[in-house]
């Protein structure tokens, strides 16, 4: 950072403190000489169009106290990888940063000549486009009050819909972390007092949220990368097991394609099928994921997964054979 610009930052933290502030006292703080603060003031006003002005009451200060100092500079390109990343957020993430995301693209935007800044605009909106799939409706307000929760240590009240059960619960949690699983369903993951354990909570679940005064220490054993790394997709219950399915020849490059889990083993077979075997947590999200891959996947172990499987399969026969007849 050249000194210049090391001046005009703190000389513009200076003019943001409730004090009046004139030549003299900021060249002393400065350790500069008066000229050389009103010639910085000069720039600033002149060159980065400050709102600055002097008067005997209140000496120099912003009559804007939302203008910026502009000590950003960004390449054409960067603002570019900017705009998508905002635009993939927005798409996958629901409209939590919305606000916030189009006012701080916009604010950089400024720094571009106008059409420059019109053609990523339109390359970004018309050229290059982002879907989710299902969307979710997310209250910002819910997720905005978890954040600060989780940051604090508050603990919080809150009313929590169960799609499994179709049922609505009240439930008093500690907020460890927030996490955006798949880029559109989000998970606050906390100590739940009733279960006397670490669950996971789908935030657009939560139909009511009180942050409490009172605060918590969170569990010291608890570590996010090491719990998300166990489980298998969003189910986080149950102890830690191993898990083994087959998958045939039509099925593995699939499998192979993706990392689907930190513990993954991929065992190689001489035909072109493969098994893969992990060790997780949880197991109905594991079967609806085999299941999804029809004939193509054969769980082998644990009994408990096969039987998962057995019992859905021949509950959709009948289905199937009951809609038949």
């Amino acid at each position: 950072m050249s000194r210049h610009l090391e001046r005009l930052l703190q000389l513009d933290a200076l003019l943001r403190l409730p004090l009046r502030q004139t030549a003299e006292n900021l060249a002393e703080a400065l350790e500069v000489s008066e000229r050389t603060v009103r010639n910085d003031l000069n720039f600033l006003r002149d060159r980065y169009f400050a709102p600055l002005e002097w008067s005997k009451a209140k000496g120099y200060h912003y009559t804007d106290s939302d203008w910026r100092l502009p000590t950003i500079t960004l390449s054409k390109g960067e603002l570019f990888a900017l705009t998508l990343g905002a635009r993939m957020l927005e798409a996958y993430a629901g409209s939590a940063y919305v606000g916030e995301l189009r006012s701080a693209i916009a604010r950089l935007g400024e720094r571009l000549p106008e059409q420059t800044w019109v053609d990523l605009q339109q390359i970004a909106d018309e050229r290059i486009l982002f879907r989710s799939g299902a969307e979710i409706n997310l209250d910002p307000n819910v997720w905005h009050q978890l954040e600060d929760a989780c940051q604090t240590h508050k603990t919080v009240q809150m009313t929590y819909y169960t799609a499994g059960r179709n049922a609505t619960s009240d439930r008093q949690i500690d907020p460890y972390v927030l996490h955006i699983y798949r880029g559109t369903n989000p998970y606050v993951i906390g100590y739940c007092h009733t279960r006397k354990e670490v669950r996971w909570f789908r935030v657009d679940r939560i139909t009511q949220l009180q942050v409490l005064k009172e605060t918590f220490v969170p569990d010291p054993t608890f570590d996010a990368k090491d719990h998300l790394e166990m489980i298998f997709q969003h189910e986080a219950g149950g102890l830690p097991q191993p898990v083994a399915i087959w998958f045939d020849a039509k099925t593995s490059p699939y499998i192979r394609e993706r990392r689907w889990h930190a513990t993954q083993e991929i065992q190689e077979h001489a035909d072109g099928s493969l098994t893969l075997c992990m060790t997780v947590r949880g197991l109905q999200d594991l079967k609806r994921w085999v299941l999804g891959y029809g004939k193509g996947a054969i769980v082998r172990e644990p009994l408990e997964l096969v039987q998962l499987v057995r019992d859905e399969v021949s509950m959709m026969k009948c289905h199937y054979q009951e809609a038949k007849s």
